[in-house]
């Protein structure tokens, strides 16, 4: 997302783009950079006639050291949902000043209304069509796809599942789940650590826990997953196929979903270890792969949200929407959940009434609804 905003926004400057830095995450210490999980030149080329883009900073330019780092050489404080206006006025004198100018973040610092549409149509195309991963990643997912879809001896669909529960992002969402009193005393101990300033001293936490949970803004649980999908219908034998970091609670938390669904697998399980082994020096080869698998499953459902899932569903709406994509409405089934008389059949009832509207559509556009996830709008000429 912050690669298609960077060309739009060199595309609104009439500026050349250096070919992006990707940042370096300090949670899984990945050093990954942009020729290591996409084509280059693919990339260069596809957007030759918008952006001039080089591979690097010119030989020229002797001051490489201040880039990122010194203010005169860093553009910092771009407002989220800037105009394109805002980098013609602010940004652009400020190249032309100093020749060479690093900007960042690029996360949410180009609106989508304020821009012309010729900007939202551009953006679109680096994200489906100049942005390729490189071709041993999509060879990589096209076999894992392939052992997907033959695992039962005959072609068989199958589901992709984007389990969202890992440590981090349980301890992230500050919400209650089921689990010991240690479990739990440890959880707070992570958070106060890892959050101290949002934790303070803790007490409001109850609270505010339970606050997210009705408004639909926890990860659902594994098991609270297996119980959605049966409820929806799908049969024990459903074929499904799990992109997850390592599930916070590990065997045990995954226990109700691998019972009740017990034909699923990580690619850990469908590839050999040699297979894998020249894409783990790069965790970002390995979400590349869970992406490519997740994009091409039948169906495809998200836990939570987040950019992952959002550009999947984004995707598979660009390409027809002929698979379904299943966000589930995470506030009403805590309803449901929290309802201690409420039978099975009721609940099949509201699982299958919540969710008619919700498999991945189209879906009515409003100000400041961004394209990642809905792109048929401003990325098509007839949506």
């Amino acid at each position: 997302m912050q690669i298609c905003n960077a060309v739009a926004v060199a595309k609104i400057m009439n500026a050349t783009l250096i070919l992006p830095v990707l940042k370096q995450d300090q949670i899984w210490k990945d050093q990954t950079k942009f020729e290591d999980i996409f084509d280059v030149d693919h990339f260069i080329d596809y957007l030759k006639y918008d952006v001039r883009i080089v591979r690097d900073i010119p030989e020229w330019f002797t001051d490489k050291s201040e880039l990122f780092t010194s203010i005169r050489r860093t553009v910092k404080n771009i407002p989220k949902y800037a105009p394109a206006q805002f980098y013609v006025d602010n940004v652009l004198p400020r190249i032309k000043e100093k020749k060479i100018m690093a900007l960042k973040p690029f996360v949410d610092r180009l609106g989508y209304d304020n821009v012309p549409s010729e900007i939202n149509r551009l953006r679109c195309r680096v994200n489906y069509h100049a942005l390729k991963f490189l071709p041993e990643i999509e060879e990589m997912s096209d076999l894992l796809v392939s052992r997907m879809r033959n695992r039962t001896g005959v072609s068989n669909p199958y589901m992709a599942l984007h389990l969202r529960f890992e440590k981090g992002m349980v301890g992230l969402s500050f919400c209650d789940f089921v689990g010991t009193r240690d479990e739990k005393a440890r959880m707070a101990e992570y958070r106060k650590k890892e959050w101290p300033r949002r934790y303070k001293n803790g007490s409001h936490l109850w609270q505010l826990a339970l606050q997210k949970r009705k408004e639909g803004r926890c990860p659902l649980e594994p098991g609270e997953v297996a119980v959605i999908l049966r409820a929806m219908g799908y049969p024990k034998e459903t074929q499904i196929y799990v992109a997850s970091g390592q599930v916070y609670g590990g065997q045990n938390r995954m226990a109700p979903l691998k019972n009740m669904f017990p034909s699923l697998v990580t690619k850990e399980e469908l590839a050999t270890k040699e297979e894998l082994d020249g894409f783990r020096k790069h965790v970002t080869s390995l979400a590349a792969l869970d992406f490519l698998v997740c994009l091409k499953s039948d169906v495809f459902v998200m836990t939570h949200g987040g950019n992952f899932a959002k550009l999947i569903i984004g995707a598979r709406r660009y390409m027809g929407h002929r698979h379904k994509s299943i966000k589930p409405d995470k506030g009403l089934m805590s309803k449901s959940f929290g309802d201690p008389y409420m039978g099975w059949a009721t609940f099949v009832e509201d699982v299958v009434v919540t969710h008619q509207t919700r498999t991945g559509l189209p879906e009515e556009t409003f100000p400041n609804y961004d394209l990642w996830e809905n792109p048929l709008t401003p990325c098509m000429c007839r949506a």
